[in-house]
């Protein structure tokens, strides 16, 4: 059962939200514009079982977390005002960190599209699909991508077991998802991302910065996000150390993000990890 915390959100910011920086009528129509339960149903996947760290926590101050369509209606609302300085900007910098022609992207994660759409924007010609845990922040994605009349395929899984072959992605783009899992959740989402991409392919992750969160006790007290301060303790380089990238390089982006980049090696080249010499990721050297 869920349990509504008291976050730093809900007792100041929320009010401001509400009254002044959202438009609350806007909300209101697009809620009401549509069934829900009926779009999301058509999305849905029925044979989809939903983790626990999932379907038991509540996301945003949000009862039910993304299981709830007022999660997916609200979303994009919200997080303009908590992704500084811009956004759009910062999803950006994600893109400038690809080095290559990708031809079949994955955003693991997506959401209501946002990253999504953009990389659909930089690469017209590729196949791009957004995958996520919630019917209704899919069915947000289909109308954003409808009114940018981009042909995007949406897909209902779980980025833990996505359903497609081995080495069929060059690149999977992960954007704000990994503080609001499990480190052990995360590093399997890494383990199936190295799993799809193709030899060579990349994997770039935008999130918020590890560094900044450990260092800013108060940031990770601003929303309900059951899992952020194991995300701040964590080493992304680490985690994607262990799921058996090469090349791993993680930058600061704006101060209180960061970018991380992979690479799967090709099949003829031996990475060390020299930097996993801790109690969960031992020293581990991949004949790959």
């Amino acid at each position: 059962m869920t349990v509504r915390k008291d976050t730093l959100f809900e007792q100041f910011l929320a009010p401001v939200f509400q009254h002044v920086l959202i438009d609350q009528d806007a909300l209101m129509a697009y809620y009401e514009s549509k069934d829900w339960e009926q779009e999301g149903d058509r999305i849905r996947n029925p044979s989809l079982t939903y983790p626990a760290y999932y379907e038991t926590q509540n996301f945003h101050g949000i009862k039910d977390g993304y299981l709830n369509p007022q999660a997916a209606v609200t979303y994009d609302a919200v997080t303009r005002y908590f992704v500084p300085p811009n956004e759009t900007w910062v999803r950006r910098e994600l893109l400038d960190h690809i080095y290559g022609q990708p031809r079949r992207i994955l955003d693991l994660g997506c959401g209501t599209g946002s990253t999504t759409l953009l990389l659909k924007q930089a690469y017209p010609d590729a196949e791009v699909i957004g995958l996520d845990l919630s019917p209704y922040m899919l069915v947000a994605a289909e109308d954003k991508a409808l009114a940018e009349s981009l042909s995007i395929q949406w897909l209902h899984g779980n980025a833990e077991q996505v359903p497609f072959p081995d080495s069929s992605i060059d690149l999977i783009a992960i954007s704000l998802l990994f503080h609001e899992t499990p480190p052990s959740v995360t590093i399997a989402i890494l383990r199936e991302a190295f799993r799809l991409l193709s030899p060579g392919g990349e994997v770039l992750v935008l999130d918020g910065n590890q560094s900044a969160l450990r260092s800013t006790t108060w940031l990770t007290s601003i929303f309900e996000e059951p899992y952020i301060k194991d995300y701040a303790d964590g080493s992304m380089d680490a985690w994607m150390g262990a799921a058996g990238f090469g090349a791993i390089r993680t930058e600061d982006a704006w101060l209180v993000h960061q970018i991380s980049r992979g690479v799967k090696p090709l099949s003829n080249q031996t990475i060390q990890f020299d930097d996993l010499q801790t109690a969960d990721y031992p020293q581990t050297q991949y004949a790959l």
